[in-house]
């Protein structure tokens, strides 16, 4: 089978918007490369040396490339396509250049090309992701080794929006707790969070591949099988009582789901945001703590933000 590939040259803060709107173009599959990656890696007081010198890999902004069945009428979903991201500027997001590429290329070629991205990438000392085609020995007892089969859709969780919520939930985290995940993608933050210690995660986001994604990644990991994943808009109708929330994704979309993140965390409880850039991060902090939330920590990551904030116990 013959596969269409779109390939947009972009920053790499706005991947991950790309991402979603060629999801929603119909996109079977999406790729990321890009150069923060690696610039991040280079500094990761966890990570491993990596030869610059031999590694292949793009010098600056990020690619996203979407793959879409032979079958798909272009002249009908690239206006949407241009169009959706010419218009997140509007949203404090630099897409760069915004370069557009169409070629053909064939399934076997993008089935095992995109492998070469994924290698097993330690996030802290205790967490490490490790494709599910790797072979992969933890280097301490205690390391928590997270698999991960990204498919066709999804990246295993190195970006540095992820990272940083990895970071939030590995410092939150005490055993016991209720946890809902919005917007999982992955899973891998599910996956984490189970590791550390919660005892009933759920998991919701509204793209059903992403869903199935989640749902397949659970499996991989035996700590996680009861963990609930299901397709939702936010925390719409979700009545659950949670200890911890947990958002990687964009700040606009976050801002829609604060006042349910009040209605269904206890007293005392927690909300981790993270994939903030700076030109959003004065408006999500006056928005939370307008809606009473207390700041109790702070993250970054290059151009990347994670806060953790605190529902007041009540007096």
């Amino acid at each position: 089978m013959k596969w269409t590939e779109l390939k947009v040259h972009t920053e790499s803060e706005s991947v991950e918007a790309i991402a979603n709107i060629m999801m929603e173009a119909g996109a079977s599959g999406i790729a990321i490369e890009d150069a923060l990656d690696v610039a991040n890696f280079e500094s990761d007081p966890f990570g491993e040396i990596l030869d610059k010198e031999n590694f292949d890999h793009i010098k600056s902004g990020a690619i996203v490339m979407a793959y879409f069945p032979e079958t798909t009428f272009f002249p009908e979903i690239l206006p949407f396509i241009k169009t959706n991201i010419e218009r997140l500027p509007e949203f404090g997001l630099d897409i760069g250049e915004n370069r557009l590429e169409v070629k053909e290329v064939e399934e076997s070629d993008w089935a095992t090309a995109w492998k070469q991205y994924y290698h097993p990438v330690p996030i802290s000392r205790f967490l490490t992701i490790v494709p599910d085609w790797e072979d992969y020995t933890p280097n301490f007892k205690d390391e928590r080794v997270i698999k991960l089969d990204p498919g066709m859709a999804f990246g295993t969780g190195t970006h540095p929006t992820t990272k940083l919520s990895l970071h939030a939930l590995e410092v939150t985290l005490r055993g016991g707790e209720t946890l809902l995940d919005v917007g999982t993608g992955s899973g891998v933050l599910s996956i984490a969070s189970k590791y550390l210690g919660a005892e009933h995660v759920f998991a919701f986001d509204l793209d059903e591949v992403a869903v199935n994604s989640a749902k397949q990644n659970m499996a991989l990991n035996p700590v996680a099988k009861d963990v609930q994943v299901a397709a939702n808009d936010l925390l719409k109708g979700i009545d659950i009582q949670a200890d911890v929330v947990v958002a990687n994704i964009l700040a606009d979309i976050i801002l829609l789901m604060i006042s349910d993140t009040w209605r269904v965390l206890r007293a005392g409880g927690i909300f981790i945001i993270s994939g903030i850039i700076k030109e959003k991060k004065d408006e999500i902090l006056l928005a939370i703590e307008e809606a009473g939330f207390q700041l109790d920590q702070s993250m970054q990551q290059g151009d990347w933000w994670a806060f953790i904030f605190k529902k007041p116990n009540s007096n």
